[in-house]
């Protein structure tokens, strides 16, 4: 569609993420078998049952003594309940007593409860009188400072989804019920071509005219972070055959493929012919309202998302968060959680005026800093081809498209990096 000059019109970010995620859920990584000390972070292919109950037995959450917690019914410090010391459980040991009716046994934290003890007198409300009795000044319920047996996992009962990603607690968990291997989807591989007569390698010689590449390292981290594994292809000519014959190459091993550089509409007329010679459905957007990050391209070469990038740093950090992010956790096999955005985003009070044209979606860089118990974004402005500028930067702040600006103190929406 054109507008009344003759250009193609912009669509809106939603509009879009509606085309890409149309044809999720794209080319996914194979599945494969690991031990649980390489999992950090990885997805689940397949669901996780316990094998076992976990914890294996009942087992104290104090020191203090093992009872039978009728015995302690009604003490106090007035009128505390004697009980007798038949045993004290060593740490990794089974009970060899059995508590019956007015005895107690001396326990640690994570001891296994003998038979006949349903609690747990803590050894502060406790007082030893002499080498076989006990008092006790305060009465315990039924299972009071106890984890019971398969109180934390049931056997055959599922303790993770396929589709989550594993974090710390997640591994520990596992390791607990006695699991060293699992199935996980590889990650995926995200293809990096750097493109541009003028961008040169960090390490070269700096001649009038050239820039060092910022791009491809930028977007090696968000890549990495997001879970994926960075496939950086190298710096290539704006030459159509040259960049065809390079995607193509990048289509055969990762799954997915994102073109950075140069910042010419030439340029970008040439990345969307080549994404759309490479395959069906090809190019299923040019051109977003977005600041910055209007020359967005999004499209789809058979199960395989490939984007090209605006040549600018910051707009390729914004449409990286908005486009690839999501992209990257689909092709990575994890589940979509309605949570995932908000956990990486804040409200917090703007502190100064700031205009936008109706009409685009503008991601503003912010540093955040705490005013009288308040959160309050101070912006950052500054060209979109500044890298310093994100690099003082805590994450984004979002003036949606139909509004004409914010005021000092309005809320706004923080991304935080």
């Amino acid at each position: 569609m054109k507008d009344m000059l003759g250009r193609e019109e912009l669509i809106t970010v939603e509009e879009a993420l509606q085309l890409l995620f149309r044809y999720a859920p794209f080319k996914r990584p194979a599945e494969v078998s690991i031990p649980i000390k390489n999992s950090y972070g990885m997805v689940l292919s397949k669901d996780i049952l316990a094998p076992v109950d976990l914890p294996a037995f009942s087992r104290s959450t104090m020191d203090g003594f093992a009872v039978r917690s009728s015995d302690t019914f009604g003490a106090t410090e007035g009128l505390p309940a004697y009980l007798t010391l038949v045993a004290e459980i060593l740490m990794g040991e089974k009970p060899e007593v059995i508590l019956q009716k007015g005895k107690c046994a001396k326990i640690a934290t994570g001891g296994m409860l003998p038979e006949g003890a349903d609690a747990v007198v803590m050894l502060e409300h406790t007082q030893q009188l002499d080498k076989k009795m006990i008092e006790i000044v305060k009465p315990v319920s039924p299972g009071e400072n106890v984890i019971q047996a398969g109180e934390d996992a049931r056997k055959d009962e599922r303790v993770l989804k396929s589709g989550h990603r594993l974090r710390p607690q997640d591994v520990g968990a596992l390791a607990g019920l006695g699991i060293t291997d699992i199935w996980t989807y590889e990650k995926p591989k995200v293809s990096i071509i750097s493109t541009g007569d003028e961008i040169i390698a960090p390490d070269e010689s700096l001649q009038p005219g050239k820039v060092r590449d910022i791009n491809s390292y930028t977007l090696a981290g968000l890549i990495s972070g997001a879970g994926g594994i960075a496939v950086k292809k190298g710096i290539f000519s704006d030459q159509y055959g040259i960049i065809r014959d390079v995607v193509e190459h990048s289509l055969q091993d990762s799954e997915m493929v994102l073109i950075t550089g140069g910042s010419s509409v030439g340029t970008k007329d040439l990345t969307a012919k080549v994404i759309n010679d490479l395959g069906s459905p090809g190019v299923l957007f040019h051109g977003v309202s977005l600041k910055p990050g209007k020359p967005m391209i999004g499209g789809v070469v058979g199960t395989a998302p490939v984007f090209g990038l605006p040549g600018h740093p910051a707009a390729v950090h914004v449409c990286f968060e908005i486009f690839i992010r999501p992209a990257i956790a689909i092709q990575s096999g994890a589940a979509e959680s309605q949570f995932d955005k908000k956990k990486r985003t804040i409200q917090a009070r703007i502190a100064r005026n700031i205009s936008s044209s109706p009409g685009r979606e503008e991601h503003i860089g912010v540093s955040l800093e705490k005013r009288n118990g308040e959160i309050w974004a101070v912006p950052l402005l500054g060209k979109s081809g500044l890298i310093t500028t994100l690099t003082r930067a805590d994450g984004t702040a979002v003036i949606p498209m139909r509004k004409f600006g914010v005021q000092e103190g309005d809320i706004v929406e923080v991304t935080i990096f």
